[in-house]
């Protein structure tokens, strides 16, 4: 089971960061704010869906 956990552990991982290469491909950058929730994202504390959530609070993007 723990194999199970770290394989979702490493698509989220990918997933971030082919999501910040894109922005950065776009002249964007990741602030702490977001990266610290991309980390708990990548840890399984928070969903894909609370990530989007926290950073169109974050930029008054409700």
């Amino acid at each position: 089971m723990q194999s199970t956990a770290n394989d979702c552990r490493s698509i989220r991982a990918a997933h971030v960061a082919e999501s910040a290469h894109s922005g950065e491909m776009d002249g964007l950058s990741v602030s702490a704010e977001t990266q610290a929730d991309a980390d708990r994202y990548i840890n399984g504390d928070i969903d894909a869906d609370e990530v989007v959530a926290r950073t169109r609070a974050r930029y008054g993007l409700s």
